[in-house]
């Protein structure tokens, strides 16, 4: 299976051109050349797949008519099947190692039969992330000090950084509460006098008695933590290597079977980039590391396009490149060089126009397309932008939205490239040679969107939706409730209503003629007043923006202008700054904004839910007996995502969500009833008012930060640690056979019994005589209800198996984690607690045995028929396979020895996965079911299968009660048929091994 030459046999080979290069010419599969007009007409993303289905024609899986197709999109999308040949796969390692184990079993299968094994690598190239394995068996558990200058008094004090075993959280106890013996991880001595850090080990900047912040500090917080720990007061990152280390080696404890496998697997196969743990999260590394833009192999350069068993997958979008989510058969499937079918979608334009408001984050754009998208009922079809709107997008914006394809049910969310897409990738790395490689060749091939392109060249699209950014408003949230949104430019007046509302979900019943109210008080020897609408409590939270750092650098740069103006922060209000994460607090303080927040009172005060779920610390007494005095509407901005009333502090009534630029803006004001655009946020020292205008960041600058800080720095992270790598990684000792050495005391790496009958010349689809029905299935049954993904019951027949292997129940895992195994898989098919089987009264994985009456464990029946060598047939109703994709759902039963299922219906894809595996998908006539047939399932059912099958042929089926009757055989085209003769896809691709030209 070494990658054939693409223009071999290609119908479209015509259509090569050459690129004129410096150092070497490139060759590309032209469109252009087809001088067809409705290439240009074509949505950006249609244009992608026409040149895959050109350059991956080959009269097998794609064919001249699909090409055709596509091509007339116009008119046959929504009708035409099509397939897409993607440029790469992407695995987890929870999906990938299923499909690898395969292909190590066909390695086997082929070098029996005198085949060099060396020749069996996947066809498509993938890159498998081992992501989903690591445990949090060791936490840090310390007590920090959180200096906050808005006042409070107590010596720092350093507490001891450890390392403790951590167990799964219970009902009720949502942190795992750390327990067991703590095992030093990080020692530190006890804070004294000037040195409040207590010099926490891995910090370099020496003693802390210097600090500005070393004196009136507030009670430390305490802080469970897994992220780096910083030192509060130096604000670096203190790396904790025995915490780290430990998880990794407990990892490679648990892991080590899967670990040795997959390293195996990176040593021996070609076309299988395994990437280490502890680099970082699939979507990451595939924003940041594998994607390209533009492939280039063999000398030949085309769009580069994915699919992925990440869930996140959608985001690559973002960046011009084509892909979504799959199961992991369809992945499979790809990597064996099969491409995925699909019917050609709708393609909506979402045309951007207007400026985007001067206040709105990147956050409220996101969201305010989301709103729009999600009530333009665009459900299973692409969706692309355009217009002169998107130019104001970042590159982190557009991954954002391509991301949020779920909740506005859409496949995709398509920006073509364009120049911003091109400044992104120069900022990870990319050199100027490629990227104008890149360039020239997107541009050739019309798949480059550029700033001067006129409006009649944009393509045409099944419907339009325009989205005016300008209408895309800042609001915060309150006074009360999350869901009560107000615009920013009418906070001020609707602040004044809830004043006078009777008390309820925004009202407070104050009389009009106390809303003027001024109440004066001293603090710190200073006289101040508060109003209604004081700020008194203003706290920047991270947790809910850290996946879009723009807001949070938004903040800082606020901080910094307002500074630079002589803007200040009044001492009694409660400031703080709760990161989500250590990562926020690095990109803050790489990106030099950090000390202004800070000069404004904005420090760092830990990393737990602290303002957000009430940690306020008291507010100081002369403030407090103000407010209660005056019975004063006091408030509190923050950017969480809770305000309830009293949530941050009994005496504050009033509290509002906001975007942390705004919460720093508001601190600033010192009240939430101004008008931003009429009055100023304060008063500088030489008497000039300064307005939110002066001190608000531009988009341009926010973004620019964004890419030269935050983008450049975790491409640079992700590449150093993918070069450097992992020491207990590199340390995976590994055979460096051809084939996998399989352990057979192993319970996690099986080798699978897919190919233990494989002869050279594939057999002729046997009829089925006298076969018996496994399960007698109602409607809609899921796949989860064919192959649970969860744990492993206690009293499954996968935990017999198991404790037969000598583990306990706690070592049992789940059957995600045991995918690689077929042993545990195929005892873990129909282990649904929940599934209905008519043979039996109740919900449950059990079954009758039809020739002794006994009611069995489905598995344990599947056994005995298959030792007495009876054919099984599973009988359903509607939507047999509905969900989630899921390659055991189908991989299973074919180890049962199910050979058919005959139902009312089919989930599609499902119903091509059992095509995949061998398993012939058979659908009552129209009007016809078990109950209409009265069928009892006890029956012995005889299906006649001809040598020369045609699609959609129907089939008799006769019973041993003298019933007859018909069904379709759901095999769709050719290819289906040439699967099922094979016995599944995974033997088609064996038995081409064996050819002799191979």
């Amino acid at each position: 299976m070494a990658l054939a030459s693409p223009v071999k046999g290609n119908p479209f080979s015509h259509l090569i051109d050459t690129l004129r290069c410096e150092n070497n010419d490139s060759q590309y599969f032209n469109p252009l050349k087809l001088n067809d007009p409705r290439y240009e007409e074509l949505p950006w993303s249609i244009r992608v797949l026409l040149e895959a289905a050109i350059r991956k024609c080959d009269g097998f899986y794609i064919k001249e008519e699909d090409v055709r197709n596509i091509l007339d999109w116009k008119h046959q999308q929504n009708v035409a099947e099509v397939p897409f040949a993607p440029a790469r796969v992407l695995f987890q390692d929870f999906t990938g190692i299923p499909a690898l184990v395969d292909l190590a079993a066909m390695r086997d299968a082929v070098a029996k039969h005198g085949v060099n094994p060396n020749l069996v690598n996947p066809n498509c190239p993938i890159d498998l992330l081992i992501d989903h394995a690591l445990p949090v068996d060791f936490s840090k558990c310390a007590i920090q000090n959180s200096p906050n200058p808005g006042g409070g008094g107590g010596e720092g004090r350093g507490v001891p950084v450890v390392s403790s075993p951590a167990r799964p959280a219970q009902q009720g106890d949502p942190c795992g509460r750390q327990r067991g013996v703590p095992v030093d991880s990080s020692p530190a001595r006890p804070a004294q006098q000037g040195d409040p850090c207590g010099r926490q080990r891995g910090c370099s900047r020496g003693s802390c008695s210097d600090s500005p912040l070393s004196s009136g500090k507030p009670p430390p917080v305490q802080q469970i933590e897994n992220t780096p720990l910083l030192c509060p007061f130096h604000l670096q990152p203190v790396s904790e290597p025995e915490t780290t280390l430990k998880n990794q080696e407990m990892e490679l404890v648990r892991n080590k079977e899967r670990l040795q496998f997959l390293k195996w697997c990176s040593n021996t196969f070609t076309n299988v980039n395994v990437i280490p743990p502890d680099v970082g999260t699939a979507h990451q590394v595939n924003l940041e590391y594998t994607s390209q833009v533009v492939q280039e192999r063999h000398g030949l350069l085309f769009p580069d396009s994915v699919v992925g068993t990440d869930s996140h997958t959608t985001m690559i979008n973002g960046l011009g490149i084509l892909g979504w989510g799959v199961g992991g058969i369809e992945s499979e499937a790809v990597m064996l060089g099969q491409p995925i079918t699909f019917t050609l979608p709708k393609v909506v334009g979402c045309k951007l126009v207007g400026t985007i408001n001067t206040l709105a984050t990147s956050i409220d754009i996101v969201l305010g397309i989301t709103k729009h998208l999600r009530q333009a009922g665009i459900s299973g079809k692409f969706v692309e932008f355009f217009g002169p709107g998107v130019c104001q997008l970042s590159a982190s914006d557009r991954t954002t939205i391509a991301n949020m394809c779920p909740e506005y049910n859409a496949t995709v969310s398509f920006f073509p490239v364009d120049e911003v897409t091109l400044e992104h990738f120069k900022h990870t790395n990319f050199s100027e040679e490629k990227l104008g490689l890149m360039k020239r060749y997107l541009q050739a091939v019309k798949l480059f969107k550029s700033a001067q392109d006129q409006a009649e060249e944009d393509p045409q699209y099944s419907e339009v939706i325009e989205i005016n950014l300008g209408s895309i408003l800042p609001h915060v949230s309150g006074p009360k409730r999350p869901q009560d949104r107000v615009a920013v430019s009418g906070v001020k007046g609707d602040f004044h209503t809830c004043l006078k509302e009777k008390v309820g979900f925004r009202g407070f019943h104050i009389p009009q003629d106390k809303h003027e109210k001024l109440v004066p008080f001293l603090h710190a020897g200073r006289e101040y007043e508060l109003a209604h609408g004081s700020v008194v409590i203003a706290a920047v939270i991270s947790c809910t923006n850290n996946c879009n750092p723009s807001v949070m650098l938004a903040a800082g740069l606020l901080a910094k202008k307002a500074v630079e103006a002589g803007l200040t922060v009044k001492p009694y209000i409660r400031t703080s700054l709760a990161p989500g994460t250590g990562t926020v607090t690095h990109y803050l303080n790489i990106s030099g904004v950090l000390p202004y927040l800070s000069q404004l009172g904005f420090e760092v005060i830990g990393y737990g839910c602290a303002t957000c779920v009430g940690n306020t610390a008291p507010l100081p007494d002369p403030v407090a007996d103000a407010i209660n005095k005056g019975d004063l509407v006091a408030c509190g901005v923050l950017s969480g995502n809770r305000n309830f009333e009293g949530r941050l502090c009994d005496c504050v009534r009033a509290n509002y969500l906001a975007s942390p630029p705004l919460v720093v803006a508001y601190a600033i004001a010192g009240t939430i009833s101004i008008d931003f655009e009429k009055e100023p946020l304060g008063v500088n020292s030489e008497g000039k008012e300064v307005f939110l205008a002066d001190v608000w960041p531009s988009r341009v600058e926010v973004q620019h930060m964004e890419e030269e800080t935050v983008i450049s720095n975790m491409f640079t992270d992700v590449r150093t640690r993918m070069e450097k790598g992992n020491k207990l990684w590199d340390g995976i000792e590994c055979s460096d056979s051809d084939q996998f050495p399989w352990d057979l005391k192993s319970t996690y790496i099986h080798c699978p019994p897919f190919f233990n009958k494989l002869t050279r010349e594939p057999s002729s689809p046997q009829s089925l005589d006298n076969a018996h029905a496994l399960l007698f299935l109602r409607d809609k049954v899921t796949t989860d209800h064919i192959s649970p993904a969860g744990s492993i019951g206690r009293v499954s027949a996968a935990a017999k198996y198991l404790q037969s292997k000598r583990l306990t129940p706690r070592e049992f895992n789940s059957y995600g984690a045991r995918r690689g195994n077929d042993a545990v898989m195929t005892r873990g098919t129909f282990a649904s607690m929940k599934l209905q089987n008519r043979f039996i009264g109740k919900p449950g994985p059990k079954t009758l045995h039809i020739p002794t009456g006994q009611t069995l464990d489905v598995f344990e029946a599947s056994e005995r028929y298959q030792r007495d060598g009876v054919p099984l047939i599973i009988l359903a109703g509607k939507d047999y396979g509905s969900g989630s994709s899921r390659d055991w759902a189908a991989k299973g039963p074919y180890l049962m020895g199910v050979r058919a299922v005959i139902a009312e219906s089919f989930e599609k894809m499902h119903k091509n996965h059992l095509v995949g595996m061998g398993i012939a998908p058979l659908q009552f006539v129209k009007g016809e079911s078990a109950d209409t047939l009265e069928l009892s399932g006890k029956e012995r059912f005889t299906i006649s299968i001809p040598e020369d099958l045609t699609p959609l042929q129907e089939l008799a089926v006769k019973t041993s009660t003298g019933k007859s009757f018909r069904v379709t055989a759901l095999f769709e085209n050719e290819m289906d048929l040439v699967f099922y003769r094979h016995g599944g896809m995974l033997k088609y691709v064996a038995h081409n091994m064996l050819l002799p030209s191979c």
